[in-house]
C-alpha cells in the first residue's frame, strides 16, 4: 500500500459515493485473511484455531502493519445445554510485512476486495434508489417473457413482473417498452429485486396523474378506483375549484387525456364519473353510464336501492354483473337495481305472473286450450313485447304475455259450450298486440260474445 493507493480510494469514494473507511475497513480484514494464510504457509506447524491475524492500513500514507495474535478457545454450557466458543486473545506480536506479501499477493488481495466493494456499493445504491419509490410507475423494455415472469430492463436493474401481476390479455413481446407499477422492493443476493404489477389500481391512478396536469398540481384529485384488468375500470374525481370541471379535465380535449391512458392500458375501457359526498348521488353517478331514475341509501346496512328504467336494466347491470361490480366497489355500498317495472310491482304487493304459469286464485287451464294456444302459427311468441327484454326487472312478466293467460282461463270456462267457440277464443287471445291496452279490449270483447251466447 502507499500514497497512490489512498489516493485511488479518495477518487473511488468522490465517483461512485462508497465512503472511504468502509473501503479501508474491508482492505484491513481482506489483508488480515490473507496473512493469516500466508503465514501459514510459512509456519505449517502451527494451528489455524491458536492463532489469528490483524492489519491495520495508515489512511494518510497507506502503511500496511500486521500482528500475529495468540488465541484460546474458551467454551461456554448454557442451562438449555447449548456449547457457546469464545475466543480470547491472549497476547499479540507485530511481525514486518515482507515485500513478496506486499508485492503479488497483497495486490490481488486488494483488487478482489476493491471489486467486490464497489459490487456491494452499487447493489446497496440500487436498493435505497428504489426502497422509497414503492407505488411509483416505471418504465422498462421487455428484456424476457416466460410462462411464469416477464423480465424488464429498468437501465441499472431488473424488475419483475410476475404472472399473477400480468394481465391475461396482455402480450408481452421482446424489446417493447412498457409501465409497470412498483408494489415491493426487496434485497437479493444478487441485488435488489423489483416487484412490478400491470394489475394494480394503482397503475390506472398514475397513469392518469401523468397525463392531466390538474391531478399533479391538486385541482382535481382522485377520489375511488375500481378495476377489472383488462376489461373495464371506472375512477371518481373531484375538484377542489368550482370553474374546473373534473371530468373534462381527465377526459381531455376530443378524449385525448384518457385515450393515452387506455392505450397504454392496451384497449382497458375506462369510465371516469363525478364523485359525491353524497352516498346516493355518488351510487347514481357509480353506475354510469347508465340513467338512474332514483337511489335510495341505507346507511346502517351500507346499501343503496337503486331504480332504472326498463330499457336501461341491462345497462346498469352490465356484461355478467361487471358495471354493478365496479360500482359497487368504487362506492364501497351493496348496490341492489332494480327496473321501474319490477319495483312497482313490489309496491303493489307481489310481482304480476310469469308467462306460462298461472297467478294465484286464477282458474286452470284446460288440457285442450293449451296445446291449441301453442300449435297456434299466429301466436305472438314469448318476449316480443317491448317490456319483456334485458330491461325487465325480475318476476315481472310482459303485458302480452298476461293478456294471452288470461284469454285461456276464459276458454277453460266455456270449454263445455262447443269446440268452435273454445277455438275461435284462443284465436283472439293468440292474436294480441304489443299495446296493452289494446290487449285488454280483447279479452273484454271475448268475454262479452261468450256471455250472449
Amino acid at each position: 500500500m502507499n500514497q497512490e493507493m489512498i489516493a485511488a480510494l479518495r477518487e473511488l469514494e468522490r465517483e461512485k459515493g462508497i465512503a472511504f473507511e468502509t473501503i479501508l475497513e474491508g482492505l484491513e480484514e481482506a489483508m488480515a485473511s490473507a496473512y493469516k494464510s500466508w503465514w501459514k504457509q510459512q509456519h505449517p506447524e502451527l494451528d489455524e484455531e491458536t492463532f489469528g491475524v490483524r492489519a491495520k492500513i495508515d489512511p494518510e500514507n497507506g502503511d500496511l502493519r500486521v500482528w500475529v495474535q495468540e488465541l484460546e478457545r474458551i467454551e461456554h454450557e448454557d442451562e438449555e445445554g447449548e456449547v457457546t466458543v469464545e475466543t480470547k486473545v491472549l497476547s499479540e506480536q507485530e511481525v514486518p510485512v515482507t515485500d513478496e506479501f506486499k508485492g503479488r499477493i497483497g495486490a490481488q488481495t486488494a483488487k478482489q476486495v476493491i471489486f467486490q466493494k464497489l459490487r456491494d456499493a452499487e447493489r446497496e445504491m440500487t436498493y435505497e434508489e428504489f426502497a422509497g419509490r414503492e407505488g411509483d410507475v416505471v418504465t422498462g423494455i421487455v428484456q424476457q417473457s416466460e410462462r411464469r415472469y416477464t423480465l424488464l430492463d429498468l437501465g441499472k436493474v431488473e424488475a419483475l413482473l410476475p404472472q399473477a401481476e400480468q394481465v391475461p390479455s396482455e402480450p408481452y413481446r421482446n424489446g417493447e417498452r412498457l409501465k409497470g407499477y412498483i408494489t415491493e422492493v426487496r434485497k437479493g443476493t444478487k441485488g435488489p429485486q423489483i416487484v412490478v404489477s400491470r394489475t394494480h389500481p394503482g397503475l390506472l391512478k398514475k397513469l392518469f396523474e401523468l397525463e392531466v396536469p390538474e391531478i399533479a398540481e391538486g385541482i382535481v384529485e382522485i377520489r375511488a378506483v375500481a378495476r377489472e384488468p383488462g376489461h373495464r375500470s371506472k375512477i371518481a374525481v373531484s375538484s377542489n375549484e368550482p370553474a374546473v370541471d373534473p371530468v373534462g379535465a381527465c377526459v381531455g380535449p376530443k378524449g385525448s387525456r384518457v385515450r393515452n391512458v387506455v392505450t397504454e392500458l392496451r384497449g382497458e375501457k375506462i369510465d371516469v364519473v363525478p364523485w359525491s359526498a353524497d352516498p346516493a348521488t355518488f351510487v347514481a353517478n357509480a353506475l354510469q353510464p347508465a340513467k338512474v331514475r332514483e337511489a335510495r341509501v341505507d346507511p346502517e346496512t351500507q346499501t343503496a336501492l337503486v331504480i332504472v328504467p326498463d330499457y336501461q336494466l341491462s345497462l346498469a347491470i352490465g356484461r355478467e354483473g361487471q358495471n354493478a361490480r365496479l360500482a359497487a366497489r368504487l362506492t364501497g355500498w351493496r348496490i341492489d337495481i332494480k327496473s321501474e317495472t319490477q319495483f312497482a310491482d313490489e309496491q303493489r304487493g307481489g310481482p304480476r305472473p310469469v308467462a306460462g304459469q298461472v297467478a294465484a286464485g286464477a282458474a286452470e287451464p284446460s288440457p285442450s286450450s293449451a296445446p291449441l294456444a301453442a300449435e297456434d302459427p299466429t301466436a305472438a311468441p314469448a318476449g316480443d313485447a317491448p317490456d319483456g327484454g334485458a330491461g325487465s326487472g325480475a318476476g315481472s312478466a310482459p303485458p302480452a304475455e298476461g293478456a294471452a293467460t288470461k284469454a285461456e282461463d276464459e276458454s277453460a270456462a266455456t270449454t263445455a259450450e262447443g269446440e268452435s267457440a273454445a277455438t275461435a277464443d284462443e284465436d283472439e287471445a293468440a292474436a294480441s298486440t304489443d299495446d296493452p291496452a289494446e290487449e285488454t279490449v280483447v279479452v273484454e270483447e271475448a268475454a262479452e260474445e261468450k256471455a250472449g251466447a
